[in-house]
């Protein structure tokens, strides 16, 4: 009879009766063992997890040093897109080339991220992904002119779209059952400040040293991700001993649905990037790339469900908590980014902030961040239900936005602060528990294609939120000052009294009366613009609104003692 060491290990897992049997894995890494039975029940797991080179703290913070890195440069280059033109003699749309054409090639890269990892193994893959990321990110610094930096910026993204679904795998297998939430937790909040500090740390160096520098600071970043991932991070038993298996056998790829899927998704992206500046459906570069878009995407499905080899399994969708979780996401940061576009474009359009008073002033949402996250973890871990969490984090997300909708031109910037720390909060609300729910009821062995179809679902929606909310916006102001104009006639009293104040300052009547018609436009172009950013905003909060009843269609998982966070 066994005491109850010897039985179950912390995580209540019954331990196998005899330990596994390890072999060499003559692989790149020469550190790197495998078990020759991969279907390991979770006990034995932990037990690999002690006998690690490193502690799991250092492989979480080292990762986390690497996605941090590439999150922080997707929102970086927005503040200083004006200096990158006039630096490269190009025009303000031909800059902004340079955040489409990377967030294109992030977006090719995100879906399929799970099944290169089975083929390189994931330590080879991220190490890759990392170092690449960091060559592309020099490379952007030393261009001397626009075409070149935008293929760079292609490279970028390409080389980065896999950190992100690889993390959670990563500090899944490094970390046991319960220490696992807790090293989400550090991901989570690394993910989530990144966005925040993004644009008030390019702002910064833009405005005190030159636009390069935002693409430089990668550079010892990313060198010290290199030296100490080689260092410290080993695949997963399972990986190895599967890629063992398949050594010496032909590589099957997927090249049809490969294909569609980065046709359809290049063109998506920059139909969403550029819709509102050509006009939409006006413009026939649009409709061309909408309509091979929606075919490569149906096609994609359509293979990607029949194939048996899938290069993105979409047959995950069929369950439904992560059909219905993939929905919440992709809403809730389509919600989540629309606003990080829209506040600093209000307080620098309306309210005559800089990019980077504007950046300083959202910046201490980044900081209630840091203290929720792990107060969640927390509260999870002690049995609560996610799904209510869920619901009180939508429901304040929709309160802020409805609190900002209701600001106008004198407000303080204590009103503008405490609204973004108010919908911060409840991201953090949703995102951590939903990734309780999102893949709990996959099998284990999908968790890395699952993660790749999260984090495109995710960036998508915030694609989707900016592209929406920019166009939105501009036709709302028209909308609204062709119906505010109705109201300005000549038989007005309040436009009577403003152009008789006008006509009894000092000097020519014409020149007078002329001053006083442009004051008139310029109140009512900015009374219009006022109007338009609080349509938008409380817009926002009925979208939110719209989602409380996907919530009670989730399933709850059962309890446990430890939890996994947002980390794709």
């Amino acid at each position: 009879m066994m005491n109850s060491d010897e039985q179950y290990n912390s995580s209540g897992a019954a331990l196998l009766e005899e330990p596994p049997q390890w072999e060499e894995a003559h692989l790149d890494d020469p550190v790197t063992r495998t078990v020759k039975n991969p279907n390991l029940q979770e006990g034995v797991q932990d037990k690999l997890h002690s006998r690690a080179r490193f502690s799991p703290w250092v492989v979480a913070i080292v990762v986390t040093i690497g996605t941090f890195m590439e999150v922080l440069d997707t929102s970086i280059a927005n503040v200083a897109l004006p200096h990158i033109a006039g630096s490269l003699s190009a025009s303000q749309d031909e800059g902004s080339w340079v955040l489409t054409s990377y967030l294109v090639a992030n977006a090719i890269v995100l879906p399929i991220s799970g099944w290169i990892s089975s083929v390189m193994g994931r330590k080879r893959f991220y190490l890759t992904s990392v170092f690449f990321f960091t060559v592309f990110s020099a490379c952007c610094g030393l261009v001397p002119s626009l075409g070149l930096l935008i293929l760079f910026r292609v490279l970028q993204g390409l080389a980065g779209g896999g950190l992100q679904p690889s993390v959670q795998a990563i500090l899944s297998d490094t970390f046991s059952a319960q220490q696992r939430g807790m090293a989400m937790a550090l991901y989570t909040i690394a993910i989530l400040v990144a966005p925040v500090l993004g644009p008030t740390l390019g702002g910064w160096i833009t405005d005190n040293y030159s636009w390069r520098w935002i693409f430089y600071i990668n550079i010892p970043v990313g060198l010290l991700c290199v030296f100490l991932t080689r260092m410290v991070l080993e695949d997963p038993a399972q990986m190895t001993a599967k890629r063992l298996a398949m050594k010496g056998k032909k590589l099957r790829v997927d090249w049809t649905g490969l294909s569609l899927l980065s046709l359809g998704l290049a063109t998506l992206e920059i139909v969403l990037d550029k819709g509102q500046e050509l006009d939409w459906f006006g413009s026939h570069l649009i409709v061309s790339f909408a309509a091979i878009a929606a075919f490569s995407l149906v096609s994609v499905f359509i293979w990607e469900w029949k194939h048996k080899t899938p290069i993105v399994n979409v047959k995950l969708l069929k369950e439904r908590n992560f059909l219905f979780c993939c929905i919440l996401i992709l809403a809730l940061y389509a919600v989540l980014y629309s606003t990080t576009y829209l506040l600093p474009l209000y307080m620098q359009q309306m309210m005559n902030y800089t990019a980077t008073t504007s950046g300083f002033a959202l910046s201490p949402a980044g900081i209630f961040t840091m203290i929720e996250v792990p107060f969640v973890g927390y509260v999870l871990t002690k049995g609560m239900d996610p799904r209510k969490l869920i619901f009180g984090g939508v429901a304040l997300i929709g309160s802020s936005c409805w609190w900002m909708g209701s600001m106008n031109l004198q407000v303080s910037e204590i009103y503008l602060i405490l609204p973004r720390i108010v919908q911060v909060l409840g991201v953090g609300m949703t995102t951590v528990p939903i990734s309780t729910i999102v893949f709990r009821f996959l099998p284990k062995s999908e968790s890395s294609q699952a993660a790749g179809i999260y984090a495109l679902v995710r960036n998508e929606g915030g694609s989707i939120g900016i592209a929406l909310s920019s166009t939105m916006l501009q036709r709302r102001a028209q909308l609204f000052q062709q119906t505010l104009g109705e109201h300005i006639t000549a038989s007005s009293t309040a436009v009577q009294q403003f152009m008789g104040g006008a006509a009894s300052v000092p000097g020519n009547s014409a020149d007078g009366h002329y001053k006083a018609m442009a004051q008139l436009y310029v109140g009512l172009q900015q009374q219009a613009s006022l109007l338009s950013y609080m349509d938008q905003f409380r817009s926002l909060a009925g979208v939110m609104l719209l989602l409380l009843p996907l919530i009670f269609l989730l399933k709850r998982p059962p309890v446990q003692k430890h939890i996994e966070l947002d980390a794709h």
